[in-house]
C-alpha cells in the first residue's frame, strides 16, 4: 500500500498508509483538525532487472570493458 504525506496545522507533517482506492484524509487521525495532502517526492521504486535504458543501450566499448573486468576478477578469484 502507498504511503501519503499530509500536513496538519496542529500536528505538522505526517505519513499515512492507505489503499490507493481510499479517499484522501480530511481530518487528522491524532487531533481531528483539517489536513491537506502533500505531493510526495518518495517514489519507493527499486529497479533490479534488465530492460532499462542504462542496461540495454550501453556502448559496445563499455560492454567489452565490462567483460574484460569480469574475466580478470574471476581469474583473480581462481588463483
Amino acid at each position: 500500500m502507498p504511503t501519503y504525506d499530509y500536513r496538519c496545522q496542529k500536528c505538522g507533517v505526517f505519513e499515512y498508509t492507505q489503499n490507493i482506492t481510499e479517499p484522501a484524509l480530511e481530518k487528522c487521525p491524532h487531533c481531528g483538525q483539517e489536513v491537506k495532502r502533500l505531493i510526495s517526492r518518495n517514489v519507493n521504486v527499486l529497479y533490479k532487472a534488465g530492460g532499462f535504458h542504462i542496461t540495454d543501450y550501453r556502448s559496445k566499448d563499455y560492454k567489452e570493458q565490462a567483460k574484460k573486468e569480469e574475466k580478470s576478477s574471476s581469474d583473480a578469484k581462481a588463483s
